[in-house]
């Protein structure tokens, strides 16, 4: 537990963007054991009874900190474990394509908790060690949860294509997406009783009576994180179940039509999907003010063209930044653009156009990318800079102002798609990876 006064900040600032796994904290330094074992063989690696105490002790800490009670032993250790064997799975099939993370990635990252936490970043490894968070086992944990999202990045966001008739589709089936008194947002809990792919008769029926249990012992008052924490098979069981704040176009499909009927506090009838049957409450819900779909926007948009050239196991970044250098001092003596990205660039459907990325409204990319092309005038040329995506060559081209009302609506509804399709994607990334791969798991099964 933390003892110190930045105690709810630092824990905040310790969560990576676009990771996979919940906030990680330092690993506690395990009890001196006159015997190691093993608890999980996960392809050519194991997990040991060391590595899950410890991880043990660190979720306990967590749920006591939060207020939560602490699942029983045998449940705890399932759920952890299997956290732990996710990780292992994904640090493998991240250096098989050959994502790095180099020591300057994590410490920019170490800067940012710092920085959140208005701490010199000198005096970060001390702020620490008063907080009880062991400094290099917590670089290491940053390390990971990089990782992560890179690979979740390559693997899973950018194979999400969401198109403009997807979110006019939406739209149209929802009317009111930006009108008064709509519900334009839930707050969900969640709780999945799972089913493995190719699941037989009986493994269907057990998972659904025990969803019908569970619901049952909900609708008799039971705490939703405390049942979630012992008995949900989802990513989030550790967290209680929670989802946090969810756009309506976010909501899995499978969820919405009986999200849109609940009211605060209701529990849901089991709803089947591929991965089981899920149970879902709603917390709360968010509407719309009144007259907001009317109103008109104007905003600036920037027509710009790129050549991205990815990361990967083939170049370091210090190699990619000097070939988009030297591509960048060709352009500059007056060589094409467009000839240049088609050449060279591996963002495919741009480079087939020269690079054209076409007009691009505020929100329309990531805010890396934005970042550097506001500061760019038209015709100017950025240097060399990295997104999730990879290292890129930007030049923006024109600038306009557009009534972007009806474009911006659409804008948000594919947003909020993408990130439904992101969550949905990454649930099933994550099964596969799980299911195609050798895991030997050496834990008494617990009984119910």
């Amino acid at each position: 537990m933390l003892r110190c006064p930045f105690r709810s900040a630092l824990a905040a600032a310790m969560v990576v963007a676009a990771s996979l796994a919940p906030a990680a904290f330092a690993r506690a330094p395990a009890a001196p054991a006159p015997l190691d074992s093993i608890v999980a063989v996960v392809e050519d690696d194991v997990v040991l009874r060391s590595e899950l105490d410890a991880e043990l002790r660190k979720v306990a800490r967590q749920l006591q900190a939060q207020g939560a009670q602490v699942p029983p032993r045998p449940q705890l250790e399932r759920q952890v474990l299997e956290r732990l064997v996710l990780l292992k799975l994904q640090l493998a099939a991240a250096q098989q394509l050959g994502i790095t993370v180099s020591d300057d990635d994590v410490d920019k990252a170490l800067e940012n908790v710092a920085k959140a936490n208005n701490i010199p970043t000198a005096q970060l490894r001390e702020a620490m060690a008063r907080a009880g968070i062991a400094y290099d086992a917590y670089r290491e944990d940053v390390r990971h949860q990089i990782t992560q999202g890179r690979l979740r990045q390559r693997e899973v966001i950018e194979k999400i294509r969401v198109t403009d008739q997807e979110a006019e589709a939406f739209i149209a089936r929802n009317p009111k997406f930006s009108e008064g008194g709509a519900r334009t947002a839930y707050h969900l809990l969640h709780i999945l009783a799972a089913t493995p792919e190719g699941a037989t008769a009986e493994q269907i029926a057990a998972a659904r009576a025990k969803a019908e249990r569970l619901v049952a012992k909900l609708r008799a008052g039971a705490s939703f994180g405390e049942v979630a924490r012992a008995e949900s098979d989802a990513r989030q069981a550790l967290d209680g179940g929670d989802l946090g704040w969810l756009e309506a176009a976010q909501v899995p499909s499978a969820f919405i039509d009986q999200v849109e009927r609940m009211r605060r506090g209701d529990v849901s009838d089991p709803i089947r999907n591929a991965y089981g049957f899920n149970i879902v409450k709603l917390e709360d819900f968010r509407t719309a003010a009144g007259g907001g779909g009317s109103e008109r926007r104007i905003v600036q948009q920037t027509k710009a063209r790129h050549i991205l050239i990815r990361t990967g196991e083939n170049a370091s970044d210090a190699e990619i930044k000097a070939r988009l250098e030297a591509l960048r001092e060709r352009i500059a003596n007056g060589e094409d653009f467009g000839n240049l990205a088609r050449a060279n660039s591996e963002d495919k459907v741009s480079a087939a156009n020269g690079g054209e990325l076409g007009w691009i409204t505020p929100g329309g990319t990531v805010p890396q990318f934005e970042e550097v092309m506001n500061r760019l005038a038209p015709g100017q040329l950025s240097e060399p800079f990295r997104t999730p995506f990879g290292w890129h060559l930007l030049q923006v081209e024109e600038r306009r102002e557009q009534d972007s009302t009806d474009q911006m609506r659409v804008q948000k509804a594919k947003e909020a798609i993408r990130q439904r399709k992101a969550e949905e994607a990454t649930e099933l990334f994550l099964r596969r990876l799980r299911a195609e791969s050798y895991v030997e798991i050496r834990l008494p099964v617990p009984e119910g």
